[in-house]
């Protein structure tokens, strides 16, 4: 049986495995929302205390260096000049030792005024790293440092403390955003399990809009109700009208069976038009049974039986053979388990084993139509003209005719009232191709509930 329409087969709808669940969603968005504010703020917090720490540094580097040369040039001895802060070294280096800076510190030797950042590796493998102001004069070369190791290892503490934050904040986030979608979601689940208990026929047809709040979901659930009623509008003058039809049709139906029992009854009946009016008679009885079956389908009333599939199956090849006297010839045949019995009105087996022979009749030249009773099933095997893909594909659309059908007379609902009895009892029914090398088609009617 072809696929029912889903989202996975409806163009222009994403496929359910392709979408995450709303609440997922929606914790999700919290935590991405509040692990992306927290790292940049993070950043923003790092970026802001190294442009200010440098700027301190830097500041102050240029006003000791200053108060370093002043004092140097003010006092008498120069051994006695020190640096005025802590972490802090000053150097003078007089015109005469130029060329020994060069072979001692090449590095500050090549540097210009301004401040400086330097950081290397002691001899024993120990980080350092300082910022050096540097003033040259004409005879005098200033040096100021200022040791950053204390502060980089400070900029390393904040770092990890920085990183901390996150982590935190995104498992808050993470615990808002859950708790946040499972406010937002309960009325949404709310109103699924209500839709449930409908649909599985636990609750009964009260409105869903006064169990919420005037907001997006109170609106939906209005809206669930509106189209609820006219569906159950629809439901109730569908099922009105199919039993007004079928009432009305008892009547003439039974006229036509008892003047037809009269008639049958007439000692100088000829041949030929006993024959006429049995066909009459086959008619008559398949209108009753597919009036009797169309009201059950309305009602969706799954009445119990005891039919004999057997019974059923015969009388039909029985119509069938009397139908082809002047038309072609087939092979109308059953076998196999005949004492096979469902739990169904013989007017519904009936009609839905009827429709696969007909059909099998109907599409086959030549050959042979075999009814194959099995111990939980019937298969109708035919001779014809065999499926396309297509047809197998679109064979339980109602209206749709086969491409062998063209020659043929039907509106293509057969099989479709076929198929809802079987929904409706819960039997299986299969059309396909013969697999065993013979063209033609195997339709099969799986019965669930045997007796």
């Amino acid at each position: 049986m072809p696929a029912k329409p889903t989202r996975s087969n409806l163009p222009g709808l994403p496929t359910r495995h392709n979408r995450r669940r709303l609440r997922t969603r929606i914790v999700l968005s919290f935590f991405l929302l509040g692990l992306g504010l927290t790292m940049l703020f993070a950043y923003a917090t790092n970026e802001v205390r190294v442009r200010i720490e440098s700027s301190l540094i830097e500041d102050a580097l240029n006003n000791n260096i200053d108060e370093y040369a002043r004092r140097w040039y003010a006092a008498t001895d120069k051994k006695d000049v020190g640096a005025p802060y802590q972490q802090m070294y000053g150097k003078v280096v007089g015109k005469d030792k130029f060329e020994s800076l060069k072979v001692e510190q090449p590095d500050w030797y090549r540097l210009g005024d301004g401040i400086h950042t330097i950081s290397g590796n002691n001899v024993d493998g120990s980080a350092f790293s300082y910022k050096l102001a540097v003033r040259k004069t004409p005879e005098e070369w200033f040096f100021f440092a200022y040791d950053t190791s204390r502060a980089a290892r400070g900029e390393q503490k904040i770092k990890y403390v920085l990183w901390e934050s996150i982590a935190i904040f995104g498992l808050l986030s993470l615990l808002l955003g859950w708790w946040s979608a499972s406010r937002v979601m309960r009325p949404v689940s709310d109103l699924v399990g209500l839709l449930r208990r409908r649909s599985s026929g636990h609750d009964d047809n009260r409105a869903f809009a006064p169990h919420f709040a005037d907001d997006e979901v109170g609106e939906l659930a209005r809206a669930l109700d509106d189209y609820s009623d006219r569906i159950n509008d629809a439901a109730l003058r569908d099922r009105e009208f199919n039993a007004d039809v079928s009432h009305e049709l008892r009547t003439p139906l039974a006229v036509i069976r008892s003047t037809v029992e009269l008639m049958l009854e007439q000692p100088d009946l000829g041949d030929k038009m006993r024959e006429r009016i049995l066909r009459i008679q086959r008619a008559q009885e398949g209108g009753t049974a597919i009036t009797e079956t169309l009201l059950l389908l309305s009602r969706e009333e799954r009445v119990r039986g005891d039919t004999s599939v057997a019974r059923v199956a015969e009388q039909l090849l029985e119509a069938q053979r009397l139908q082809q006297r002047r038309g072609k010839q087939l092979d109308l045949r059953m076998e196999g388990n005949t004492a096979l019995m469902v739990d169904a009105p013989e007017a519904t087996v009936n009609v839905a084993l009827g429709n696969l022979i007909a059909n099998a009749v109907r599409y086959t030249d030549s050959g042979s139509v075999i009814v194959r009773l099995d111990s939980d099933s019937v298969d109708v095997i035919d001779t014809g003209r065999g499926l396309s893909d297509e047809d197998e594909q679109r064979m339980m659309e109602r209206g749709y005719r086969g491409n062998a059908s063209s020659n043929t007379k039907g509106a293509g609902i057969g099989l479709a009232i076929v198929n809802r009895i079987c929904a409706l009892y819960g039997w299986q029914m299969q059309v396909q191709p013969r697999r065993d090398g013979t063209v033609g088609t195997v339709a099969t009617l799986r019965f669930s509930a045997l007796r």
